[in-house]
């Protein structure tokens, strides 16, 4: 039978002691809705009696979010326990979470304290919090750097006060896991009444460990998990919620253990709380990070498109994703290359398809990566190939230009099959290219627009410009698309003086 873990999110208290991830109150409701629909167990929506902000959100949420239960932070302080009971006063689901720190470290140089006083608030603190509600949560602050015996008699004392959750804090993410695991089997084995309170987890990640730590314990006996959306929180961050969940439900098998959380609400949540707090994920982040499911390895790609499980060991599908990501780069294949092209709805003949790979790996080579708007072009260009005759074809180009210098192009163009050269200056390195093409093919056109779009982001984003000629009662649009702004211009040019031909051609052969 699966056993199930408490999953207790701590991203608008504890997340919000990042450096520069602070939420005003509409923001915190909106990500506690969200979170609701993740369906963690309870939500951590501030600490009462820092602000009134956080009063207000502590309040809200409270009251307007159904499902979870709803905790306020409050310290080991008569005033801030009596606040955070005020801001939940009326929840249908409160609970007051009060901590002071047992390892003798913070008592001596922080609380000034011997450890029987802070044994004494605790014990007082947590009866406090009782006699408003029934949800009552201890933290043994830096409780992987306290002294054991001492840690198991202050756990005793709160839970016989009335604590029905006991959460053991890595506060500074000291702990590996070992060490943590077999801290909270201690806590198992020597606390007498441990029988009647969950144990609750709450890692930091200083030692990048915060993942590893919160699953030794797990395994240990641990039953609530203190976590955050996307690790965020103060210094290193706290334990990644989606990394605990995904984990416990991948590894179900051997671990038998799970939550209850909807994780197909997992990546919509990570949006959400980057867009909110500015702080973005970083790409190789795992679970939500862009690069989890994108492969770019052509051995990779090749095996993902003959069956998926063969790179993948979590369906994108069970986080809220569409999809993998095939990502296009000088490392993909031909195969992974069809597989794109199919996917836009192209179906090119082996030729044609060919022809355009060799175009995608040169385009590959000078992109870090390549998008499907990049591969459009591309596959755009060889249809316009095949369909429009090349009366001109661009062969080379160079142009000199500068703050100091007359823009000038020097213009290799095939008309016919027969090699033209020629060399030509503007008022602009575009207008020098135009101005040395009109001559050489003869065109009499005029440029009616000229326009520039870059397909994706980026400083190596391919430029894609689209021209619009006119000769007599002929309009005509060219495109050209390049990572070199220049070289896209004039094969738009090209590209539309070719239609401009291919045009006049057909009005002569209907008129004999």
């Amino acid at each position: 039978m699966t056993d199930f873990v408490k999953i207790f999110d701590t991203t608008l208290r504890d997340g919000e002691q990042s450096p520069g991830a602070s939420m005003n109150v509409e923001e915190k409701v909106r990500i506690a809705k969200q979170l609701a629909r993740l369906d963690v167990d309870v939500i951590e929506a501030g600490f009462a009696i820092s602000s009134p902000g956080d009063f207000e959100a502590v309040r809200r949420i409270s009251h307007e979010v159904e499902g979870p239960v709803v905790c306020s932070l409050a310290r080991a302080k008569p005033e801030d326990v009596d606040k955070a009971y005020e801001a939940l006063k009326g929840a249908p689901k409160p609970r007051i979470h009060t901590f002071i720190s047992t390892s003798d470290i913070h008592l001596k140089h922080q609380f000034r304290m011997t450890r029987e006083e802070a044994k004494k608030r605790a014990v007082e603190m947590v009866s406090r919090a009782k006699g408003y509600v029934d949800d009552v949560e201890f933290s043994p602050m830096d409780a992987s750097r306290s002294e054991r015996g001492y840690l198991y008699e202050v756990i005793e004392a709160v839970i016989a006060a009335g604590a029905t959750t006991v959460n053991i804090p890595d506060t500074v993410g000291y702990a590996i896991p070992t060490e943590f695991g077999e801290l909270i089997s201690g806590i198992k084995k020597n606390v007498s009444n441990i029988d009647k309170a969950v144990i609750s987890v709450h890692c930091h990640n200083d030692l990048g460990l915060a993942v590893a730590n919160s699953l030794a314990a797990v395994m240990n006996g641990a039953r609530q998990v203190e976590c955050t959306i996307n690790g965020i929180g103060e210094r290193a961050g706290n334990a990644s919620l989606e990394e605990i969940v995904m984990i416990l439900r991948t590894r179900r098998d051997i671990l038998n253990i799970d939550t209850k959380i909807i994780t197909e609400h997992i990546h919509p949540t990570s949006r959400l709380v980057s867009s909110i707090t500015g702080i973005m994920v970083q790409p190789n982040k795992a679970i939500v990070g862009d690069n989890a499911f994108a492969h770019e390895s052509g051995i990779h790609q090749d095996g993902l498109l003959k069956d998926k499980t063969t790179y993948e060991i979590i369906k994108p599908e069970s986080i809220g994703l569409s999809r993998s990501t095939l990502v296009m780069g000088k490392h993909s294949g031909r195969h992974a290359f069809k597989a794109r092209l199919k996917e836009l709805g192209y179906e090119l003949s082996d030729e044609n398809l060919n022809k355009a790979f060799e175009k995608f790996k040169v385009l590959a080579d000078q992109k870090k990566e390549v998008f499907d708007e990049d591969i459009e072009a591309i596959v755009a260009e060889e249809i316009l190939r095949i369909e429009i005759p090349e009366r001109f074809r661009l062969d080379k180009l160079s142009v000199a230009s500068g703050t100091e210098t007359v823009p000038t192009a020097t213009v290799e163009i095939a008309i016919d099959g027969k090699q033209e050269k020629e060399t030509g200056t503007g008022d602009g390195p575009v207008d020098a290219v135009y101005k040395t093409i009109a001559k050489m093919t003869g065109t009499k056109s005029k440029l009616l627009r000229y326009s520039v779009n870059a397909i994706t982001g980026g400083t190596d984003a391919q430029g894609e410009v689209t021209v619009r000629l006119q000769e007599n009662d002929h309009i005509v649009l060219g495109q050209g698309a390049h990572t070199d702004i220049i070289v896209a211009s004039a094969r738009a040019y090209v590209n539309a003086l070719n239609k401009l031909e291919h045009k006049k051609k057909e009005r002569k052969e209907r008129v004999v």
